[in-house]
């Protein structure tokens, strides 16, 4: 069947908004340090321009400027990628100031990824380009760029009437006016060096030469082999179209927009699924029934090869519609087996889930058989299989029914295997109660950081305070709730000014917004001891909230605070009462789009773009992995009385998130499917979990809420930066898991990574690593750090919510988990005396090239290897002879120490986790891992609790012991020239002045090698005990003896 064409009636015109705000610091162009400029802006082979301001460097037009997409966009779809570019021109205009030089002052470019759609648009500064080489050009232009979609409404064309004798020619007559007109933009037209104004007009000179034919730009370009010069807005204000001719009244011309042609895509390549294995299955395809009786309420069962799956129950319309697609697993060990000898489909008037076994006959409406020999086989490149109408055989309550059905071989790659019920899905097999086990690729919402800065309440309090009592503010925003520091109360009647805070309170939005989302609750309280007492309240909606993309201050606003029920309050147990009503609150609210808000581990992180796609750049590539199966995995539960696991595994990168089918009663399980995610930095995280999916019937009772939560088997991290372009990776990792037993491994998983360069070329992805890792944002007006792993958790837990709330849902204990932001102990924000030691001997293993080294240079001290002495005492003559020769030789040893190594790169991904880097002993401590995946607060014994207590205390004492050597190594040098000890300080200065004035008499080259020799002297030449500028420091005062 042809698709339909979209109807003016249900397609819209799409329709691009180019707010032109204002420019700054532009360069003067008309000799007396000033310039006149304009905007023009082109799109799509449309030209717009702004008026001109005259005479001033920092203009502001403030002019919002109209195109329209030259193609329909049915159902109002997004950007197209490919979509044609937008290009802003700031010129100055030659009439007003005229310059012999060139009027260009420079231009921006927009890509079609950065359009947004209108209510997500915010005003961006962009700096002003080159044109040429040799161009000089500064300054930038705010602009507010996003698209509106406009229903296409049909409209009768109307019908001109025949022009009589005299009349002019319907051509001339339906030309468009000059006024305001869209000019066609021609190559080459910035390439001149100076833009020349027009003449006057002699229309202007002499009004009487106003009945002569005007023709527009587009006409003389048409009739003149020069290149029609341009015209500056003010002209083009000042040109009128001419009367119309009295005898025949014309319609005026309608801008119609051109629906021909398709909107420009980019050539996106389905799926070859060539980095995993093929999987033949038999598909069917149930689509309709016709002749059933009336009454019936039927259903479809196939069977092939020992498994059976049926339909849902008819829809009822000029057909019994089902439309649904079976796919039977083939034996991968032999292509050419099928399912079966035979395929059966039969047609029930039961209910789906009845069984037919023991059904009467009447209730069986006929049915089919096919030999599986015969179907066809068709691949992905071929289209879809017509269906076909067969006649229904062995029904006794029929004379002729028929059904519509398509049988073919294929693979996973078949686009109707998505949606397919599939022979391994879990039980029950219906195709509707399926769903929630079929593969699925969701999508994370945008993250916005909401900035709430509370300045001050007035008109808080009508009566004074108690002295002790504070005022503080609590906002609101779904489940975060923060709050300012409370700030001394007052009122109109006491002394001192109403309670200030200017502090700044940082949310989490989603977009789109959820329930109890969409609103920030901002309430006043008072205040006192332990007690709060909300004052007022008030409700600011997130779509009235103004987005900024940069650190621009936002204007502040006053709210009116509601009184709350409760109006009065005692403090004590006397009857000392304080009114008080709403009164009023100084914020400033604002969504921050230039952060990133992350809601993954800074360590883990697979997108760092921040949250406005206007300031996104385009992507560098994609990456391409292929989810093969797993081998040997554990079981996770008991059902009758043997070990499951419905596995399934869910990959995440950026906001996209890829969810294999769960594939039911089987420790190794292929999946066999690929997904692509665009890659925007390479130094990113793609990360796969494996997870257990709950049976959908539960045993009940008080398991219910254990047997319906998915149980993670393990992780696997695979960092694209370690990956070479175009190279597959194909492996088996394992799938370990850290229990309060230990670790242990629940099986591995067989994966197939590939990351591709799209159009970036190597110089493209390794200029990458020379930007910064965040937006500019974060170093502009850094989140301050107190805050950074709460936003985090907050966005995780928000995404979380998001998912969970998908059709068929992402559980939100799985997202939780792929985000390292679980609640209950074993977090990644858990403490972990594992950890601590496990960091410890990462820190000793990473640095220990410094113990080498100083092993090296003490056995070189020495002497025990008079040969190496010897050659360090001429690089050291060598060294101090020539010092430019010291970083030159630096760096050709660190060249030769990783060219040296290169033999022993790693060949493929680094797997993940490493057991003996999470465990610093190879036995663990059952003790110190019930301590980590303890809850918070403990559940545990008191006494258990009290000996973690106490042995957490001494390790805070060796830690106070680390604390207190620096800090009395820090003071002892600062009592060099604090004169604490007057004799340790005068003998400092003395040998001060001393090593001053032999430096200027000896040359340093000199100073260096007897240093050296000295250094590196033969130990009979040495004295064991230490040396006399270590007593002499050791001897300084600090102020540990003045510690209690």
């Amino acid at each position: 069947m042809a698709e339909a064409t979209p109807t003016p009636a249900t397609a819209t015109v799409r329709k691009l908004v180019v707010e032109v705000v204002e420019a700054r610091n532009l360069l003067p162009k008309d000799g007396t340090g000033s310039s006149s400029p304009y905007a023009r802006v082109d799109f799509d082979g449309q030209r717009r321009k702004t008026r001109t301001v005259p005479r001033d460097l920092n203009p502001a037009w403030n002019e919002p400027l109209e195109f329209t997409f030259n193609y329909l966009f049915p159902g109002g779809g997004d950007v197209i990628a490919g979509g044609e570019p937008l290009e802003v021109t700031v010129l100055h205009d030659v009439r007003v100031g005229p310059s012999r030089r060139s009027n260009f002052l420079g231009r921006v470019r927009l890509d079609a990824r950065q359009f947004v759609r209108k209510g997500e648009e915010a005003l961006i500064f962009f700096p002003l380009e080159k044109k040429g080489f040799f161009n000089w050009v500064r300054g930038e232009i705010g602009l507010r760029v996003y698209y509106v979609d406009e229903p296409l409404s049909p409209s009768p064309e109307p019908t001109p009437e025949p022009p009589a004798a005299g009349d002019p020619a319907p051509a001339e007559a339906d030309a468009p006016p000059p006024e305001k007109a869209e000019e066609v933009m021609k190559p080459g037209g910035d390439d001149g060096v100076t833009e020349k104004p027009p003449e006057t007009d002699a229309g202007e000179a002499n009004p009487a030469t106003g009945e002569a034919p005007v023709m527009t730009s587009e006409a003389v370009a048409a009739n003149s082999d020069e290149p029609a010069p341009e015209k500056s807005p003010e002209e083009e204000e000042k040109i009128t179209p001419p009367p119309p001719p009295p005898p025949m009244p014309t319609p005026m011309p309608r801008q119609m927009p051109v629906p021909a042609q398709p909107p420009p895509e980019l050539p996106v390549e389905r799926s070859k699924h060539d980095l995993v294995d093929k999987m033949p299955y038999l598909f069917v395809r149930v689509v309709r029934a016709r002749g059933l009786p009336a009454g019936a309420h039927p259903h479809v069962r196939v069977v092939a090869g020992g498994r059976h799956a049926s339909t849902r129950e008819a829809r009822r319309g000029a057909f019994f519609e089902w439309d649904e697609t079976f796919a039977f697993a083939r034996d991968p060990a032999n292509a050419d087996s099928s399912p079966g000898p035979t395929l059966e489909v039969s047609v029930w008037d039961l209910p789906p889930d009845a069984d037919v076994s023991d059904a009467d006959d009447r209730s069986f409406l006929g049915g089919l058989c096919f030999d599986t020999a015969d179907v066809h086989a068709r691949d992905p490149p071929d289209g879809p299989l017509a269906t076909q109408w067969y006649r229904l055989e062995g029904g006794r309550r029929l004379a002729a029914a028929d059904l519509m059905v398509a049988t073919w071989f294929g693979t996973q790659a078949d686009e109707a295997f998505p949606d397919a019920w599939k022979a391994d899905s879990p039980t029950p097999a219906t195709a509707t109660s399926s769903s929630s086990s079929r593969a699925k690729v969701y999508v994370s919402p945008k993250l916005w950081l909401l900035r709430l800065t509370v300045i001050e309440a007035q008109d808080t309090l009508t009566a004074p305070p108690p002295r002790d009592a504070g005022v503080a503010v609590r906002a609101t925003l779904g489940s975060q709730s923060l709050r300012t520091r409370t700030s001394p109360a007052s009122s109109r009647n006491g002394g001192g000014g109403p309670p200030a805070w200017n502090e700044d309170l940082l949310f989490v939005a989603a977009e789109p917004h959820g329930d109890g989302e969409d609103h920030v609750i901002i309430t006043l309280e008072i205040r006192h001891g332990k007690d709060s007492f909300p004052v007022g309240s008030a409700s600011v909606s997130l779509a009235a909230v103004e987005r900024r993309v940069d650190d621009r201050k936002v204007a502040s606003r006053w709210i009116d605070l509601l009184p709350t029920d409760e109006s009065t309050k005692k403090f004590g147990g006397g009857a000392k009462r304080m009114m008080m009503h709403g009164g009023r609150l100084h914020v400033r609210l604002c969504l921050d789009g230039g952060y990133n808000v992350a809601d993954e581990q800074p360590y883990a992180s697979s997108d760092f773009r921040p949250s406005a796609r206007q300031l996104w750049r385009p992507p560098i590539g994609v990456v391409e992995l292929g989810i093969v199966g797993c081998k040997e995995l554990l079981p996770m539960r008991t059902a009758d009385g043997k070990g499951c696991t419905d596995a399934f595994a869910v990959a995440k990168y950026g906001p996209k998130w890829a969810r294999t089918r769960t594939i039911s009663d089987s420790f190794d399980p292929a999946w066999n499917e690929q997904y692509t995610w665009p890659v925007y930095d390479p130094c990113t995280v793609l990360t796969l979990g494996v997870f257990d999916d709950p049976p959908p019937d539960h045993g009940g009772g008080e398991k219910v809420d254990t047997w319906m939560l998915s149980r993670p088997m393990g992780k696997v991290r695979i960092r694209l930066s370690t990956l070479e372009i175009g190279r597959v990776y194909r492996g088996v990792y394992p799938l370990i898991m850290m229990l309060p037993t230990g670790a242990k491994r629940m099986g591995d998983v067989e994966l197939a990574v590939r990351f591709a360069a799209t159009s970036a070329s190597s110089l493209d992805v390794l200029a990458t690593y020379a930007r910064p890792t965040l937006p500019p944002m974060h170093h502009l007006r850094p989140i301050p750090a107190a805050s950074r792993d709460a936003l985090r958790v907050a966005a995780a837990r928000v995404t979380a919510t998001h998912l969970a709330r998908s059709e068929p849902p992402l559980r939100r204990e799985v997202a939780t988990w792929m985000l390292d932001a679980e609640p209950r102990g074993g977090g990644a924000a858990s403490f972990s005396m594992r950890k601590l030691r496990a960091n410890w001997k990462r820190a000793t293993t990473a640095l220990a090239w410094v113990g080498d080294a100083a092993r090296w240079v003490e056995d070189t001290r020495t002497w025990r290897n008079p040969t190496a002495t010897a050659l360090a005492h001429a690089v050291l003559v060598l060294l101090a002879w020539h010092p430019d020769l010291v970083v030159p030789t630096l760096a050709l040893h660190a060249a030769a120490v990783a060219v040296w190594k290169y033999r022993r790169r790693p060949r493929s991904p680094a797997p993940h986790p490493c057991v003996r880097a999470s465990m610093a002993a190879e036995t663990p401590d059952r003790e110190e891992l019930d301590e980590e995946f303890d809850a918070v607060p403990s559940s545990r014994p008191h006494e258990v609790v009290r000996a973690r207590y106490d042995r957490a205390r001494m390790v805070g004492a060796r830690m106070q012991a680390m604390v207190g050597d620096v800090a009395t190594q820090a003071e002892r040098l600062q009592a060099l020239v604090s004169w604490r000890d007057p004799r340790a300080t005068g003998v400092f200065v003395a040998l001060c002045v001393f090593v001053a004035v032999v430096l200027y008499v000896v040359p340093m080259k000199v100073v260096a090698v007897v240093a050296g020799f000295y250094y590196l002297r033969h130990p009979m030449f040495r004295d064991r005990m230490p040396a006399p500028v270590i007593n002499f420091f050791r001897r300084l005062p600090s102020m540990s003896e003045r510690m209690i």
